[in-house]
């Protein structure tokens, strides 16, 4: 049982209440409860996420506790919905509100009684849920939580990783390459201790890679002793420890002695170490998940210089350290090529055939599966399995076209959903729902680095950490899961950072199932709309002029919208949208933000990018809580004063997009003008890319917690403030400068560049290299245009320690 949405919300419920009690004044009783319960509830769900129990006594609790929890955040958003209305008519005209005060304070009224009735009536009813809790919940926790389903038995994932040492080589394909390069580390001649990681996604085939490996004559014939053992996500150092000593004995021809089941942990190693010091021993260690596993394990691995090589098998990149001591090697295992995948199928589907589809068949449609599985062997493997029952076309159709249904629910392929999913179900809970929430993005996605980490930020997914900013946390959250093998790079930027991944589509699947079981996220067709009942975020795919989100709108709290083609003419978004955290527009064809844009009040997300949007209304400044305001390659020329109100924005990135028939890329791309007070935002780490105009500059020092900042339409005289501004930036990492009309670039009044700067774009006029170069040392990215450049200024960019990237561009040189 995931219990991970839950338990999220419940966190997020008590930090929500602890703030709101103070408006809530007449309800502190309910409060008061309420919060005790959450907490109560949230200790039992961690221990039955970490247990992973799945009675359906326990499921049904679980949806009760989330269904509630959800109403419960919808009651405080819709009072704080309310209370932010009666902020404004406090603020307003006085005459207006003497006026409007005896109509006013009967309603303020009104709401706060009906906050009061819906908190006592959830009191009452999360009491009976924790009663029948006592009653049968917890107890069959303590009972039956170790006997759940086979993804939570190690025994069984011990067998079936092991059964791949008895595969036949008939049996394998598009293992040749690998394996090639595999041998090539076992049998070198390098004398030190070589540690190779066999990295892949569950079902990747890296057990079967390695296991056909190691069973090979010559390889068993290079060492003088060689050893499988299969560790799993619970292990016991011990155990494992007495598997080698008894394999020792085994492969020495002495019977294993009774007393090895008896021996501590110290004479477990002692004998280890005596053994392997004077030999060429291969250990396999397979299904390693801990990054604390090597530390545990190589004390008993003596190093030497005799040529001994540890395998290890994982999802996790990060397992093996790279330290002093031993060589060590990495393969990434990569997806199977078409003609591989087909082969593998064939084998499995059309046994009686020879691999060969059956003439009465449609081959094409059979691809098509195959394709579906994304060269995942253990997809394909599980599948042509199911097929080869398959007799007719009728029935092959059938599991094409309900494939997702197909994943979740048919027996024969819960082998490939139990595998897949186990690094899922070895996430923390805050990990899980960041994975869960990338299922919102459509199949072969590639997801922008940045834009996941807001939206997670957006959504209140993030640890809060002492002086560690959200974006950090953010990044090491998507690092973990891609180093988990969850999410796969698509792309990296011109220094080596990650800049787009994907979900394999087979995972996407898996987790878009778990999500909408936990009311989580949904997927939908804008034409059908969302079927699920109480879901608060939506994915949209939208081929018409409006969406469809099925009921509860008024509840959504992320709606993101993706456009299928070009043609299509969406303009209207659904109504009701007042507790809406996340709009996601970008690529959109919209001319206008919606209508009730104003009332958004719980937004902390906004993307307009790539939409046709020409203005942002005056009523942004009500958005008080907005984090992320992004408006990149829009009709917007500039943003009104009421954007210097929002003291939460972290993130504003925005540029102008011109006419098309310009050739000149600064001209067509441009930045946006912004109000002289933008040094107001306290909280703003990004602000890219912006016009610079009278006075802009002088009040841009006071803004010294920027990290990236593109300022366009420079001039000569801009030099000195510039300077100054940049100077007081001391934890920048991006910098875009760039003049008017490629006019010349003043930065000599700038006595240092900023320690951390890894980015620098300089659009303009230099004539000369300035001076500060030589303090660029963290620099990975230098580009340079229009610049005009002498010959000389290579030598100077050729001192740069640590510059991955040297884009010149229009005349950055002359001679």
């Amino acid at each position: 049982m995931s219990s991970s949405s839950v338990n999220f919300v419940l966190g997020r419920l008590i930090i929500l209440l602890q703030n709101e009690t103070s408006s809530l004044l007449r309800v502190p009783d309910e409060i008061r409860e309420i919060k005790l319960l959450l907490e109560s509830m949230g200790s039992f769900l961690l221990d039955s996420d970490r247990v992973g129990v799945g009675s359906q006594t326990q499921k049904l609790w679980v949806k009760n506790v989330r269904e509630l929890a959800y109403e419960v955040e919808n009651v405080i958003d819709e009072f704080a919905y309310h209370e932010n209305k009666r902020q404004q008519w406090r603020r307003g005209n006085t005459c207006k509100k003497f006026i409007q005060k005896g109509l006013y304070l009967p309603k303020d009224c009104y709401v706060r009684h009906g906050v009061a009735a819906k908190l006592q009536n959830i009191n009452k009813r999360m009491r009976s849920i924790t009663e029948r809790t006592r009653q049968f919940g917890a107890q069959e926790l303590e009972e039956k939580g170790t006997t759940s389903q086979s993804h939570y038995d190690p025994k069984w994932k011990n067998r079936f990783s092991e059964s791949s040492l008895f595969f036949n080589d008939d049996d394998l394909v598009g293992i040749n390459k690998a394996q090639h390069e595999l041998l090539g580390w076992l049998m070198a001649e390098e004398p030190r201790r070589t540690v190779i990681s066999v990295v892949g996604m569950g079902g990747s085939g890296k057990t079967t890679l390695v296991a056909n490996t190691f069973n090979k004559q010559s390889v068993k014939q290079h060492f003088d002793f060689c050893t499988w053992i299969t560790v799993s996500q619970q292990y016991e150092i011990e155990e494992l420890f007495r598997s080698i000593v008894k394999d020792i004995y085994n492969q020495t021809t002495r019977e294993v002695p009774l007393h090895v089941d008896t021996m501590t942990y110290r004479e477990l190693v002692e004998t280890l170490v005596q053994f392997l010091r004077s030999r060429r021993y291969l250990v396999i260690l397979d299904d390693v998940w801990s990054i604390r596993f090597w530390q545990e394990i190589n004390i008993a691995f003596p190093e030497g210089m005799r040529g001994s090589r540890i395998v290890v098998t994982t999802r996790r990149e990060d397992v093996v350290p790279c330290e002093s001591g031993f060589v060590s090697h990495v393969h990434r295992i990569q997806p199977l090529l078409m003609n591989d995948a087909w082969d593998l199928f064939g084998k499995k589907a059309f046994p009686n055939g020879l691999g060969e589809c059956p003439s009465h068949l449609d081959e094409s449609l059979a691809r098509n599966l195959v394709e579906k599985c994304e060269g995942l062997p253990l997809a394909i493997a599980a599948l042509g399995g199911l097929m080869s029952s398959k007799r007719s076309i009728t029935e092959w159709k059938r599991v094409d076209d309900n494939f997702a249904w197909e994943l979740s629910n048919n027996p024969s392929l819960e082998i490939m959903k139990t595998i897949s999913m186990l690094s899922y179900h070895d996430l923390s809970f805050k990990l899980k729902h960041c994975f869960l929430y990338c299922s919102l993005f459509p199949e072969d996605y590639r997801i922008r680095r940045k834009r996941i980490m807001r939206l997670w930020m957006a959504e209140g997914f993030l640890e809060s950490a002492d002086n560690i900013l959200p974006e950090a946390v953010a990044e090491s959250y998507l690092m973990e899961l891609i180093s988990r093998s969850l999410l796969q790079v698509t792309s990296r930027n011109a220094v080596g950072r990650l800049k787009t991944f994907k979900m394999h589509d087979l995972i996407r699947d898996f987790a878009l199932s778990m999500a909408k079981e936990e009311s989580f996220v949904a997927a939908c067709s804008g034409d059908k709309g969302a079927e699920e009942e109480g879901i608060h975020r939506y994915s949209v795919r939208v081929k018409d002029k409006e969406i469809k989100t099925g009921n509860g709108t008024s509840k959504l709290r992320s709606l993101i919208i993706f456009v299928v083609d070009e043609s299509c003419k969406f303009n209207k978004l659904p109504s009701g949208l007042k507790l809406l955290r996340v709009l996601d527009l970008e690529n959109a064809p919209i001319r206008e933000v919606p209508s009730e844009f104003g009332e958004l009040f719980n937004l902390r997300y906004l993307n307009l990018s790539r939409t046709q949007v020409k203005v942002i209304p005056k009523s942004i400044g009500k958005l008080f809580k907005l984090q992320s305001l992004l408006l990149k390659y829009t009709k917007i020329k500039k943003l009104p004063n009421g954007i210097v109100k929002l003291q939460n924005l972290r993130h504003l990135s925005a540029s102008y997009l011109g006419k098309s028939e310009v050739r000149d890329i600064m001209e067509f791309c441009g930045c946006i003008g912004v109000p002289r007070n933008i040094c107001m935002l306290k909280s703003l780490q990004v602000l890219s890319h912006v016009r610079v105009k009278s006075g802009l500059l002088i009040e841009l020092k006071e803004m010294k917690q920027l990290t990236s900042i593109g300022l366009g339409r420079l001039t000569e005289g801009d030099e000195e403030h510039l300077c100054i501004a940049i100077q007081t930036m001391q934890h920048l990492h991006y910098l875009f400068l760039s003049s008017r009309h490629q006019g010349a670039l003043k930065l000599d009044a700038l006595p240092a560049a900023p320690p951390y700067l890894e980015k620098l774009i300089l659009v303009g006029k230099l004539e000369k290299v300035p001076h500060w170069f030589s303090t660029l040392r963290n620099l990975k990215r230098l580009s340079l245009q229009y610049s005009k450049l002498g010959g000389d200024a290579i030598s100077h960019i050729q001192t740069l320690p640590n510059l991955l990237h040297l884009a010149l561009v229009g005349n950055a040189f002359v001679s």
